[in-house]
């Protein structure tokens, strides 16, 4: 789930592959329309069923409207309550002065209106591979963090390595564990360093470090969808360590990003393309493993592609889900999210 998104088009002929791309600096940002959810739906499972809810009108209060749902969480050792429940994401170019260019950036203000469309956790991505710096401008994030916690939402850091330093991929995941955060992501998509085996190994090793290093902090991994680089560009990522990566992390967020693909493919159908990524990690993986949903981006998302997506997660007993990003996700689309809401 993830710098700025842009579409590589690689020559499979199936589509593209959404990425954060370290690299792109211009996408067009049109503003999220963040007027209230007027009501969201009621919600139909075999999980947990209950009542239709009311968000809130769009007021100053910070309070977020009651779950809609609860998706069953998988046991495993760490906690996973950061990723349960409806998220929502920003990157260096929301919220950074240094990245940001393209209209109001986003502010502890847009927090508070973030727990107005019952967002539960915010993924924020804490620096960059070119930032002078291991966590960028602290003044502006931390008031982020800070307005997160008033408003009673979980944040998880992420941060995107290169590894072309690993050293320096080390030193910035690790001083993101340090802000007042809840977990940490790792965003793994760069394919800048171009030994691909020896671009495995550097992965490895950063992960089993950061496990070593972290006992305590539920680490999640944001990975290429596996139909990306199974089925649309097995040249893509080429024998990614899936196996050897297992015990490093406790939770999996594949980018399942059905805009990106051709609607000839088949796969540009959400409720597809979220189902066989999902069965592909886990075949990959060897169990049943934890997993968050992230859908399309959401400006080029479809109320019909939440749909989907959320058919998938709900049957495969997914934890939670997103769309990419806050600024890009429109009110009729918050109020499908909504029951992605966990309890």
């Amino acid at each position: 789930m993830l710098a700025c998104l842009i579409a590589a088009v690689f020559t499979a002929g199936v589509g593209t592959v959404a990425v954060h791309d370290e690299d792109a600096a211009n996408r067009p940002r049109p503003p999220a329309a963040i007027a209230a959810v007027a009501s969201s739906h009621p919600v139909v499972t075999s999980i947990v069923t209950t009542t239709t809810t009311t968000a809130p009108p769009p007021t100053t209060t910070t309070t977020a409207p009651p779950p809609v749902t609860t998706l069953r969480a998988a046991a495993v050792g760490h906690d996973l309550s950061p990723y349960n429940g409806l998220g929502t994401w920003i990157d260096v170019y929301d919220w950074s002065v240094t990245y940001g260019k393209d209209g109001t950036l986003v502010d502890p203000a847009a927090v508070d209106q973030m727990a107005r469309m019952g967002v539960q956790t915010l993924y924020v991505q804490t620096s960059k591979w070119d930032a002078p710096v291991d966590v960028l401008e602290p003044e502006h994030l931390l008031p982020i963090i800070q307005r997160a916690k008033l408003d009673h939402l979980r944040v998880v850091a992420w941060y995107l390595p290169t590894f072309e330093d690993p050293q320096r991929d080390m030193a910035r995941l690790m001083a993101a564990s340090r802000l007042p955060v809840d977990a940490l992501a790792v965003d793994i998509e760069s394919l800048r360093f171009h030994d691909v085996a020896e671009r495995n190994r550097r992965l490895i090793e950063i992960s089993t470090n950061l496990r070593a290093a972290l006992p305590n902090v539920t680490l999640a991994a944001i990975p290429f969808p596996p139909v990306a680089m199974d089925v649309v560009n097995p040249n893509l990522w080429p024998s990614f360590p899936w196996a050897a990566l297992a015990p490093s992390y406790d939770i999996w967020m594949p980018m399942s990003y059905q805009t990106e693909r051709k609607p000839e493919s088949g796969y540009r159908d959400a409720y597809r393309y979220m189902a066989e990524n999902i069965d592909r990690l886990r075949a990959h993986l060897g169990r049943d493993v934890p997993v968050h949903a992230i859908g399309g981006i959401a400006d080029r998302t479809t109320p019909d592609d939440v749909e989907g997506i959320y058919r998938a997660a709900l049957e495969r007993h997914v934890i939670g889900g997103s769309l990419y990003d806050w600024r890009t996700t429109s009110a009729d689309l918050w109020a499908r999210m909504q029951r992605f809401r966990a309890g």
